[in-house]
C-alpha cells in the first residue's frame, strides 16, 4: 500500500533548477560531475547510525524479521525516502515467520566463588524461562553423537564449542541434543567466526526446527564457565538462566520502496538493502541502506533526469524469515520479486545490492554479479574515479552469485543481479555477525568510493538503451566445469553438449555485436542532446531488450543448481562430482585401503558429510527437509537440488571397519556401486537435459540477430 508520494525537498529543486540551462538536459558528463559533487558520505553515515535507534533486545541490538524493531526501523526507512526526494514511496507487506530475542542471561559461580552474569546472543528458537529459571548445565565437548552417547542430558543446557565455517552449522549439534532431551545448547565459537575479540558473541541463521533452542557464548565466558565445571564435583553446576526468545508463525513484515520516475516508467534500475541485523549490524546492513539511501539523495541534488525508473527497494528479513529451511534467509527479498513484485521480472535492467560496504575488504574491490553482467562490468570499472588510500588494486568483477544475500534471490527470478561483495574477507571471520559489527569499523573512504562508484553505475545502467547481457561468460563457464576425467568413467560423452555449447557461444556473439551497436549509437545520442535519435532508437530495441530479459530468465532456470552446502553449480555439476567421489572410494575399498574414503572422498559427496558425526535421526532430518518441504519453506532453493545418495550406514560400517585388518568390504562395495550407477544415470539424464536448454537457448538469441 502506499505511503504518500513526496515532493522534492526544495535544496534539491534548487540543485535541479541550476542543473537545467535553455531547456537542454546537462551532458552525461556533466551529470556525473553534478552527481559526485552532490553524493555526501557524511549524510549516508549518520542515516546507517540512525538505524540503530529501534532494537528487540536492550542489551545487544537485534532487529529481528517480523519484529516492532524491525516494523519501526522500516517506517523510518519509508519516511526517510519522502524526505529526500523519492516519489511513489510504497509499503509492501508480505507473510514472514517472526522472532522476537528479549534476552538471555545466565548466571553462574565461578570457580573463584565469584556470581558470573553472561550476556548470551540469540538463534531463531522458542524457549523462554518466563523468569529467572535454575538449571543444570554441563560441558559436552562439540555436542556429537559419539559426546552425547553416554551422558544425561535430559532437561539440561549443554555447553558446546563450534566452528560453523569449517565443522558444522548450529542446527546439527542442537538437534542432536534436542533429541536427548536437552533444554538449550550454550554455543561457543571457537573459531570461524566472531574471532575479532573473546567476548565476541556471533549469530547466525538457525536453519533449523524453532523447538531445538541454541543461544551463544563468548570465549570469555564460556572459558570461565568450563573452569567452574571442571571445579565442581561432578562436571555439572546449577545456573540461573533469564531467556525469551520467540517465534511466531506466518507473521509479517514490509518492504519499502521509492522512486525517481523516468522517461520510460516502466523500465527499471532497482537498488536494494536489507534493513533487518544481528545485533547493531553497523556494516551489516545500515550501513549499506545508508550506501542506497545516499546514492537517492545524491540523484536527487544533483537534479539528474533518468531516462529509466530509478527504485531503491529497502528489505526486511534478510538475516532470516522462515522456520526449520535450509534456505530460512533473504525471504524479504524473494518474497518482493517473487510474491509481491513478480511484473518487475523481464522490465527491471539489474539490481544492484549491497552488504557490508563501508570497509575495506581486500585491497582490490570486487564486483560479485551474474555471468552475463561480467564483460560489461569490467568495462565500466575501468572509469570509476579512484579514492586515495583505498583499493590500491582497483576493482575486479567475479561471478557467479553465491547465494548468501539477497541479489541471489532477485538473480534466479529473472533480474540480472550484483552487488558489492565482502565474503571472501578476514571481516567475515572476526566481526560479522557480532556485536563488533559496529561504527568502529567504518571506513569513510570505503563508503565513499562505493557511494561514486554504484551511483555512476546507476546513471551508466540509465544510459544504455538494451540490458547489456553477454551469454558467452556463463556458456564458457559452462563448458569448463565438464571434467572429462568424470565423464569418461561415467562412460557418458560430452561431445555433443560442447558443442551445442559451442554454437550457442557463435550466436551469443552476434547478438552482443548487434547489442553493443545499439547501445553505442544510443549514448551517442545522448552524448549529442539528440533526443529524438536517441528516443527512437530507445524504442525500436524494446523487444530486443524483453528478448535478452527472457533468455536471461531461462538459463537461470535452466543452469542455476546448488550444491548441499548452497554453492551455485551448473546441473552436470552435482553427478559430475558424486562420480569422481564414488568411484575413488571404490578403487581404494578395493586395494584394501578403507581409511582414504573416509578421510578423502566420501564426506565430499551430498551432505554425507554430516553422517560422521550426528545420528541417523539428525541426517535424515536435514536432508528430508529439503528433498520433502514445500515450495514456501525452500524459497529460492526450491527445485535446485539435483539429487541425494544417502551413505549414512555405509559410512558408520566402514568407521567401525577401518580399524580391522582384512576387513571384509563387500557390503559396502554394494551399496556403492549401485550408487554409482544411480549417479551415472543421472549424470546421462542431467547432460541430455542440458543439450536440451543449450538449444533452446541458442533458439531464444538466434531471433535476437
Amino acid at each position: 500500500m502506499s505511503l504518500v508520494a513526496c515532493t522534492p525537498t526544495e535544496e534539491s529543486t534548487k540543485v535541479k533548477e541550476e542543473s537545467v540551462q535553455d531547456g537542454k538536459t546537462l551532458s552525461i558528463k556533466d551529470a556525473n560531475a553534478n552527481y559526485l559533487s552532490a553524493v555526501n558520505v557524511d549524510y549516508a553515515f549518520q542515516f546507517a547510525k540512525s538505524l540503530e535507534e529501534f532494537k528487540t533486545n536492550e542489551k545487544l541490538g537485534y532487529r529481528t524479521a517480523g519484529s516492532e524493531a524491525e516494523w519501526k526501523t522500516g517506517e523510518k526507512i519509508g519516511e526517510e525516502m519522502k524526505k529526500i526526494g523519492l516519489t511513489e514511496v510504497t509499503k509492501d507487506e508480505f507473510k514472514v515467520d517472526s522472532w522476537e530475542f528479549e534476552k538471555a542471561d545466565l548466571t553462574f559461580t565461578d570457580a573463584n566463588g565469584k556470581e558470573h552474569l553472561a550476556v548470551l546472543g540469540g538463534y531463531q528458537v522458542n524457549f523462554d524461562t518466563n523468569g529467572v529459571k535454575e538449571l543444570e548445565i554441563v560441558y559436552v565437548g562439540k555436542g556429537t553423537a559419539d559426546e552425547l552417547a553416554e551422558l544425561d542430558i535430559e532437561g539440561k543446557l549443554v555447553l558446546i564449542d563450534i566452528n560453523q565455517r569449517e565443522e558444522w552449522w548450529i542446527n546439527y549439534p542442537a538437534y542432536q541434543a534436542h533429541l536427548k532431551g536437552a533444554a538449550a545448547v550454550i554455543a561457543v565459537q571457537e573459531a570461524g567466526y566472531g574471532e575479532v575479540d573473546s567476548d565476541a558473541l556471533n549469530a547466525q541463521d538457525i536453519c533449523g526446527p524453532d523447538d531445538a533452542p541454541a543461544f551463544s557464548m563468548s570465549q570469555t565466558d564460556g572459558n570461565s564457565l568450563k573452569k567452574a565445571l571442571e571445579a565442581s564435583e561432578n562436571g555439572t553446576l546449577k545456573v540461573k538462566f533469564d531467556a525469551k526468545s520467540t517465534v511466531k508463525f506466518d507473521g509479517k513484515s514490509y518492504n519499502y520502496y521509492g522512486k525517481i520516475i523516468g522517461k520510460d516508467p516502466e523500465s527499471y534500475i532497482i537498488l536494494s538493502a536489507h534493513y533487518d541485523s544481528y545485533f547493531s549490524g553497523f556494516q551489516d546492513d545500515n550501513a549499506a541502506i545508508g550506501l542506497m539511501m545516499g546514492i537517492a539523495k545524491g540523484l536527487v541534488d544533483s537534479g539528474y533526469q533518468p531516462e529509466k525508473t530509478i527504485i531503491f527497494n529497502a528489505l526486511a528479513a534478510e538475516e532470516w524469515g522462515v522456520s526449520n529451511s535450509r534456505y530460512d534467509w533473504s525471504t524479504g527479498a524473494y518474497n518482493q520479486i517473487f510474491n509481491v513484485h513478480p511484473e518487475w521480472v523481464g522490465k527491471a535492467f539489474a539490481n544492484m545490492n549491497f552488504e557490508l560496504p563501508a570497509y575495506e575488504h581486500t585491497t582490490q574491490d570486487e564486483i560479485r554479479s551474474v555471468y552475463e553482467l561480467n564483460n560489461y562490468l569490467t568495462k565500466f570499472a575501468e572509469k570509476v574515479p579512484s579514492v586515495d588510500g583505498i583499493y590500491k588494486d582497483g576493482i575486479s568483477v567475479v561471478s557467479p552469485l553465491r547465494t548468501w544475500s539477497d541479489d541471489f534471490s532477485f538473480g534466479v527470478a529473472g533480474v540480472p543481479a550484483l552487488r558489492n561483495d565482502f565474503q571472501d574477507s578476514e571481516f567475515m571471520h572476526s566481526h560479522y555477525h557480532s556485536q563488533f559489527d559496529s561504527e568502529d569499523a567504518f571506513n569513510a573512504d570505503a563508503l565513499k568510493f562505493h557511494l561514486n562508484l554504484y551511483g555512476l553505475l546507476t546513471m551508466h545502467y540509465d544510459q544504455t538503451a538494451v540490458v547489456p547481457l553477454d551469454f558467452t561468460t556463463r556458456l564458457n563457464a559452462m563448458k569448463e566445469d565438464i571434467n572429462a576425467e568424470a565423464f569418461k568413467k561415467a562412460g557418458v560423452s560430452s561431445d555433443e553438449l560442447i558443442a551445442e555449447i559451442n554454437h550457442a557461444i557463435s550466436t551469443a556473439e552476434d547478438v552482443n555485436a548487434k547489442v553493443s551497436k545499439v547501445n553505442e549509437d544510443y549514448l551517442a545520442a545522448l552524448t549529442k542532446g539528440d533526443a529524438d535519435t536517441a528516443k527512437k532508437l530507445y524504442e525500436e530495441s524494446r523487444e530486443l531488450n524483453s528478448g535478452l530479459l527472457a533468455a536471461f530468465k531461462y538459463a537461470e532456470d535452466q543452469f542455476v543448481r546448488l550444491t548441499w552446502e548452497d554453492e551455485p553449480i551448473f546441473p552436470h555439476e552435482h553427478a559430475q562430482n558424486n562420480i569422481k567421489n564414488l568411484a575413488l572410494s571404490i578403487d581404494s575399498l578395493n586395494q584394501g585401503d578403507i581409511a582414504t574414503p573416509i578421510d578423502e572422498y566420501l564426506w565430499a559427496i551430498d551432505n554425507n558429510w554430516y553422517a560422521y558425526d550426528f545420528e541417523k535421526e539428525v541426517y535424515d532430518y536435514f536432508t528430508d527437509y529439503v528433498l520433502e518441504a514445500p515450495k514456501e519453506k525452500l524459497m529460492w532453493g526450491a527445485g535446485r537440488i539435483v539429487g541425494h545418495e544417502d551413505l549414512f550406514d555405509t559410512i558408520s560400517s566402514l568407521k567401525n571397519k577401518s580399524e580391522q585388518s582384512d576387513a571384509d568390504v563387500s557390503a559396502e562395495l554394494k551399496t556403492l556401486n549401485g550408487s554409482l550407477e544411480r549417479q551415472i544415470e543421472l549424470l546421462k539424464t542431467t547432460v541430455s537435459d542440458e543439450i536440451t536448454s543449450v538449444k533452446k537457448l541458442d533458439e531464444m538469441l538466434d531471433g535476437l540477430k
